[in-house]
C-alpha cells in the first residue's frame, strides 16, 4: 500500500465510488435490451411508463436516457409515436458525427485544407475501382446524372447537388457501403463551404466537361485515365471551396474604395513623368 505523510498526517490514496446518474443506468439497460436482441430494427420501443414501472425510476430519467440513445443513433424518437429502434447502417453512423464536424470545419480552416487533401485521396482510388468495375448500367447512370446537371445550368443549389450525386454514384459502384457512406459525408460536409463562384463565374462549364471525360475513361475500363481525369478535375474545383472566413476578407479588399491621389502628390507625379 502507497502510504503518504502530510505534515505529520499519515494518508492513503483513495478509490472513491463516484455516484452515476440514474439516466445513466436507465442508459445502459436500453441499450442492452437494444444490442442483446430482445428488440430488433423496426420494433417499438416500450411507453415511458412501462419503463419506469421496469426500473423504477421517474419520468426525467426515463426521457433523458431515451435522447442519449437518440443522439447515438440507436433509436428514432418522432413526435406523437413511439420510439423506434433504427436499423444501424454505414450510412448512419457519419450522420452522428456531422454536427462536430461542421463545428471543426467552422472554427478551423485549416480543417477544411484537410478534408480537400482527404476527398482527393479518396476519390482517385473510387474512380478507379469504378473504372474496374463498373458495369454499362453504372456508366448509364453517371451518363443520366450528367444530363440532369446540364438541365440545372444556372440553378446554383441543383447543380451542386447533381454534382455531389455524381461523385457518390462512382463510389457506389464499388458495392462498398462504407465507400458509398463515406463519399456522402465528405461531400455533404465540403457543400456548406461550396461558393458561388462555381456558377458566377461559368466554371460549372469546366465541371461538366471534366464529368463527362471522368465518365468516358471509366467506360472505357482505363483507371490511370479515371484517375488522372478525376484529379485535373478535383485540383481546378478545390478554389471553389473556402471558409468563410477566407471569402469575407477576399470580399472585403474587392470592395475597399480606391483613393484617389491627393492633387499635390498628382502634379509632383506628372512633373517627374515629364522629366523622364
Amino acid at each position: 500500500m502507497d502510504v503518504k505523510k502530510n505534515r505529520g498526517v499519515v494518508t492513503t490514496p483513495t478509490d472513491a465510488i463516484v455516484r452515476r446518474k440514474l439516466s445513466d443506468e436507465v442508459f445502459d439497460r436500453l441499450r442492452l435490451i437494444i444490442t442483446s436482441g430482445e428488440l430488433t430494427p423496426g420494433d417499438m420501443m416500450p411507453s415511458e411508463r412501462e419503463l419506469m414501472e421496469r426500473f423504477q425510476v421517474g419520468r426525467p430519467a426515463i426521457r433523458e436516457a431515451m435522447q442519449a440513445l437518440s443522439n447515438m443513433g440507436l433509436i428514432t424518437i418522432t413526435h406523437g409515436e413511439r420510439a423506434r429502434v433504427r436499423q444501424l447502417t454505414a450510412r448512419s453512423l457519419f450522420e452522428q458525427v456531422d454536427v462536430t464536424a461542421q463545428l471543426l470545419l467552422s472554427t478551423s480552416p485549416t480543417s477544411l485544407d484537410h478534408l480537400k487533401s482527404a476527398r482527393r485521396f479518396f476519390e482517385r482510388g473510387m474512380v478507379r475501382e469504378a473504372a474496374l468495375k463498373a458495369s454499362k448500367e453504372d456508366v448509364a447512370r453517371l451518363r443520366q446524372t450528367l444530363k440532369w446537371q446540364h438541365q440545372n445550368l444556372g440553378n446554383a443549389a441543383c447543380f451542386i447537388n447533381e454534382d455531389m450525386k455524381f461523385h457518390t454514384q462512382i463510389a457506389a459502384i464499388s458495392k462498398n457501403p462504407i465507400f458509398e457512406a463515406v463519399s456522402e459525408a465528405m461531400l455533404s460536409w465540403l457543400k456548406e463551404y461550396h461558393t458561388e463562384l462555381l456558377i458566377w463565374s461559368g466554371k460549372e462549364r469546366f465541371t461538366l466537361s471534366e464529368h463527362e471525360e471522368i465518365i468516358d475513361r471509366i467506360d472505357a475500363q482505363d483507371p490511370d485515365g479515371a484517375e488522372a481525369a478525376m484529379l485535373k478535375h478535383l485540383d481546378r474545383s478545390a478554389v471553389m471551396y473556402e471558409h468563410q472566413s477566407n471569402v469575407g476578407e477576399d470580399v472585403k479588399a474587392d470592395s475597399q474604395p480606391k483613393r484617389k491621389p491627393s492633387p499635390s502628390k498628382a502634379r509632383v507625379a506628372s512633373a517627374r513623368a515629364k522629366r523622364s
